[in-house]
């Protein structure tokens, strides 16, 4: 039986499952403080219950979770209250880090949409389940923030220069995308869904033979794979001006999209993005969120970050003007340089 809540979060416990189902459909799941303290204090409550698995979902087929409400957060900067974003993201984190650490498998059913935070809350667990409808991305560097949730740790993990290139474009993966690089360790159809979570709450055996004889092969191949020798070509430089080079010898109609998707990012962002990606490559996930969440917190006022939300969740006109970086370099402790302390929005 459902437990209500008026968060944005219903609490199910079916055999020896229980299930978290984001349920904020009009906002595509968009993660505000209540939603985000109610996840944590489910994962809290559980901690010690004689289950088998976790799962994270939603109520709304298509939609996982479209990432932080991030339009709540710059209205924060703009009303000058900035320990309620402090606030949101340390309990954001603090999640994060508690679905690496679980003392049990926590399973995340991907079937939709699935940005930002959002994947904060599926790859940080051993079980991500993506289904044909799945679209995962990081698209921060396009409102004027970086990817973050750990995305410096999870990122800069992954296989050549696809983690960079996935930061810097936000570009958007499918199911065999996803399954092709390890954001995802099972497919299955999103019509088997209600099997898989039937048997999960029954079946007796490990979670993973559960998953494995649901799994599929996605029916569309990996687009990605297809560039992998580029990405890895130009996405593999030491930064952003290296990138754009790399790109502009390359001749191709995906060097040249690529190159004018970038030119369309926030320049601070890129290069904050690409040092912490390369900074991270050698650290745990808690310095790894340690140092987004100090970079967090004067990025939420930079100029760029209310222009970048203004052009895209605002006003919508896809045009943001961008300022010049006040993005100075990081520090080998993770200590974010800045060339002034208190931006002026």
């Amino acid at each position: 039986m459902a437990e209500p809540s008026p968060v944005g979060v219903r609490a199910l416990r079916e055999g020896g499952v229980a299930r978290i189902l984001l349920d904020r459909p009009r906002a595509l799941n968009a993660l505000d403080l209540p939603m985000i303290r109610r996840v944590r204090e489910l994962l809290e409550n559980w901690r010690a219950e004689p289950l088998r698995a976790i799962t994270i979902e939603s109520s709304t087929a298509g939609v996982f979770c479209a990432g932080g409400d991030i339009r709540r957060i710059r209205q924060n900067t703009l009303d000058g209250d900035l320990e309620a974003s402090e606030e949101f993201f340390a309990t954001e984190y603090r999640v994060n880090e508690m679905l690496a650490a679980y003392p049990m498998p926590v399973v995340a059913v991907i079937d939709g949409v699935c940005m930002g935070g959002g994947l904060g809350l599926s790859v940080h667990g051993p079980f991500r389940v993506v289904t044909e409808r799945a679209i995962l991305a990081m698209p921060e560097t396009a409102i004027g923030f970086f990817p973050d949730v750990g995305a410096s740790h999870f990122l800069s993990r992954l296989p050549g220069g696809v983690g960079a290139y996935l930061a810097l474009t936000g570009a958007r993966l499918g199911a065999a995308d996803a399954l092709g690089i390890g954001l995802a360790t099972h497919h299955v159809a999103s019509w088997n869904l209600p099997a898989l979570l039937r048997l999960l709450a029954e079946d007796p055996r490990p979670v993973d033979a559960v998953l494995r004889d649901l799994a599929s092969v996605p029916a569309r191949g990996s687009a990605l794979a297809r560039h992998r020798g580029h990405i890895d070509l130009a996405f593999t430089a030491s930064d952003v001006a290296g990138v754009f080079r790399r790109l502009g010898n390359d001749t191709g109609d995906w060097a040249c999209q690529t190159r004018k998707a970038l030119e369309s990012m926030s320049p601070q962002s890129l290069d904050l993005t690409l040092d912490l990606l390369l900074w991270g490559r050698q650290r745990s996930l808690r310095e790894c969120l340690d140092a987004e969440r100090e970079a967090g917190r004067y990025v939420v006022r930079s100029p760029d970050f209310i222009e970048g939300v203004r052009a895209a969740l605002v006003d919508k006109d896809r045009s943001p003007r961008w300022g010049e970086s006040r993005y100075r370099g990081m520090s080998p402790d993770g200590t974010v340089r800045w060339a002034d302390e208190a931006p002026v929005t």
